[in-house]
C-alpha cells in the first residue's frame, strides 16, 4: 500500500495532483482513496490531502504515517514532517522550503519545482512536475494510466494545456530520476 500526503498552499495544485493520481491510480485497477483537507481561504490558505493506492480493499482513508510527502511550503512541511514514515520519503520544493531538525530515518529530496515550472513558462504545472517526481520515487501508477488520467482531467481545458501538463509529468520525473 502506498501513502501519500501532499501538502502546500491553496492555489499551488496540490488537491489536484492528488485528483489526478487517484485516477490513474484507478485506472490501473488499484483501490483508492483520496481525502482533501484545506482553510476557508480560496488561495493561499492550507491545503492538503492524503492518497492512498492499494491491491486490496482500504479500510480508512486517513494517512498517519505516509510513505512519502510531498510539501510546497514551509508551513506544510513544519506540519507534516513528523508524519513521513521511517524509511519514507520528504518530498519539497527546495526553492521556498527548508526542513528543519533532519530525522536520520527518512530520506529527504529537494528539487526546485518553481525553476522548473518556470523553464516551462507557467507556475501552474508546479503539481504535475511534483505528480512526475513522486510518481518516478514510488512507481504508484503506470505511465499510459497517468497520462490517461491528465488528459481525462484537462479535456475541458484544451490541448494545449494538456500537452504542457504532460511535459510537465516528464520533466519531475526526470528531475526525480536516480535520486
Amino acid at each position: 500500500m502506498k501513502r501519500i500526503i501532499l501538502a502546500g498552499y491553496g492555489g499551488q495544485g496540490m488537491l489536484f495532483c492528488g485528483q489526478v493520481l487517484s485516477l490513474a491510480a484507478m485506472k490501473d485497477g488499484f483501490y483508492v482513496t483520496w481525502l482533501p483537507s484545506y482553510g476557508p481561504e480560496m488561495r493561499g490558505g492550507a491545503a492538503s490531502c492524503a492518497v492512498m493506492v492499494a491491491e486490496k480493499p482500504i479500510g480508512s482513508p486517513v494517512v498517519k504515517f505516509a510513505g512519502l510527502a510531498a510539501v510546497m511550503s514551509q508551513p506544510a512541511c513544519d506540519k507534516y514532517h513528523a508524519a513521513v514514515a521511517q524509511g519514507g520519503v520528504l518530498l519539497y520544493n527546495s526553492a521556498i522550503v527548508t526542513p528543519g531538525a533532519r530525522r536520520d530515518d527518512i530520506r529527504y529530496i529537494g528539487i526546485d519545482f518553481s525553476r522548473l515550472a518556470g523553464e516551462l513558462g507557467n507556475p501552474k504545472v508546479l503539481s504535475t512536475l511534483v505528480l512526475g517526481s513522486l510518481n518516478e520515487l514510488l512507481k504508484c501508477v503506470s505511465e499510459p494510466a497517468l497520462l490517461l488520467a491528465l488528459e481525462e482531467k484537462f479535456t475541458e481545458k484544451g490541448t494545449a494545456l494538456l500537452e504542457l501538463n504532460k511535459r510537465a509529468v516528464a520533466l519531475g520525473a526526470n528531475a526525480a530520476k536516480g535520486l
